[in-house]
């Protein structure tokens, strides 16, 4: 769930302060970019993070007499583990005292909520949060802000995935806040947005809210205890960084391709995150794209996306060699071991907007994975699919149907790309409202009836 350790010393204020890419970042201002908002929902995966990342904007919210309200989404019972003195039960009590008392020193009329949905395990509970945030009712007239889905923590990964989904929905402005990042990143990590970030400049009297606010959280900020397992989860050195004179938004991403962090990130949580060991669902759809193959056997085969290997084992019947790729490590290590007795396949840690293995190959399968590219990088990936596939090669292709406002892509995007290259032509066509599958084939398209020389 968390990709950091917060006991490390972490990346010092002054190496960020340093970073020239300061000087391009743009200021929010509240009355151009937000313009016509007078509402503000503030989403904490855990008490504190409303003060860390936002207090200084809720104060303004206030004072410009916007509505407010703070979903806490868990108690942070799991801040200290092996706290020798304080019960989970207890610490979460205290932590919800914290939170109201750090949202009256900033916005004295603004509701909280507590979920009190467990701490490190939002995911299992998504619905939960979901359902809440869609009750509140928010519209084009609210700006919703929530943790950085990037920030290295999985329950801010969660509350900033639902939070964006339901802002999707409704028409909400959505901003993210990161918290961690500024710990376990560097200004030149690769992580870092710097190009969808920008600066809110607090008034005097906003940063001393939020040192108000911030103070109030003492159970995170000061030992329980001098007994080990009771000492600080934030340090001093990581309290400088909201200790700015400005607080730091991210835009969501307009057409950005997901990275191996997503991958990584989503799978630390579980070793099959989206059931295909386990959902009839998926089940189902592994039946229909192997029988949807139109030649019995094929040569050398690529899969491009393979996750745990689950669709890889029902191809290697079907090809003499197959090479399976995915982005994030953890899923190539349960493929590996799924497949170790089997010589003929291959598995490679590979990012396919940037590279292929080198084919050719008379089948490539395209499962669940398209939409997770940019436009530009989903041509890319077309191309070099395009390069690798033989004068008689087959692309299979199958995509979720439903949009998913965290993907820059969708799964009929995907299909109308593939449809609109000269390169290829429609074989086969099944479509569900949930799924799409399609095989491609070098034009013109000859039916198996026919090169079977039955027609």
């Amino acid at each position: 769930m968390v990709s950091f350790d917060n006991a490390d010393r972490g990346t010092a204020e002054a190496e960020w302060m340093l970073s020239d890419r300061w000087a391009r970042i743009p200021t929010l201002d509240v009355s151009r970019d937000l313009a016509g908002i007078d509402r503000l929902v503030v989403v904490s995966a855990h008490p504190d993070d409303e003060s860390l990342g936002v207090a200084g904007l809720i104060a303004r919210a206030a004072a410009s007499g916007w509505r407010l309200d703070v979903v806490v989404a868990t108690d942070g019972e799991a801040s200290h583990p092996l706290s020798p003195t304080v019960a989970p039960d207890d610490l979460a009590l205290r932590r919800r005292d914290e939170v109201v008392i750090a949202v009256a020193a900033l916005a004295p009329t603004a509701g909280v909520s507590f979920l009190g949905l467990p701490d490190a395990d939002l995911r299992a509970h998504a619905d939960d949060l979901r359902d809440h945030l869609s009750a509140l009712g928010t519209g084009p007239d609210t700006l919703v802000v929530a943790p950085w889905r990037g920030d290295g923590h999985g329950d801010h990964r969660v509350a900033g995935t639902i939070a964006a989904a339901v802002a999707a929905v409704s028409g909400a402005v959505m901003l993210e806040y990161p918290v961690w990042m500024w710990h376990w990143a560097e200004p030149d990590s690769p992580e870092v947005p710097w190009a969808r970030l920008s600066r809110f400049e607090l008034t005097e009297a906003e940063s001393r809210a939020k040192r108000a606010a911030i103070a109030a959280h003492e159970s995170q900020h000061t030992p329980l205890s001098e007994a080990p397992g009771d000492e600080a989860v934030l340090s001093a050195d990581f309290l400088t960084h909201f200790a700015r004179s400005f607080e730091t938004f991210v835009a969501p991403p307009q057409s950005e391709s997901l990275g191996a962090h997503f991958f990584d990130t989503f799978y630390q949580g579980s070793d099959d995150p989206w059931g295909f060991e386990t959902r009839w669902y998926e089940s189902r759809k592994r039946d229909l794209t192997v029988a949807s193959l139109p030649r019995r056997y094929f040569r050398s085969a690529l899969e491009i996306g393979c996750s745990i290997g689950v669709l890889t084992e029902r191809l290697t019947a079907r090809c003499e060699r197959l090479v399976a790729v995915d982005i994030a490590e953890k899923p190539l290590q349960r493929a590996t071991e799924r497949l170790r007795d089997e010589p003929s396949v291959r598995f490679e840690l590979t990012d396919a907007t940037h590279s292929l293995p080198t084919g050719p190959f008379d089948l490539i399968v395209l499962s669940e994975v398209g939409y997770y590219w940019s436009d530009d990088d989903l041509d890319g990936v077309l191309a070099r699919i395009d390069a690798a596939l033989t004068p008689d090669g087959v692309v299979v292709a199958c995509h979720w149907r439903h949009p998913v406002s965290t993907y820059p892509g969708s799964g009929d995007a995907v299909h109308a790309a593939l449809r609109a290259r000269p390169g290829f032509a429609v074989l086969a066509s099944h479509l569900e409202e949930d799924f799409v599958l399609e095989v491609f084939v070098r034009p013109p398209a000859r039916s198996v009836a026919t090169r079977a020389g039955l027609v």
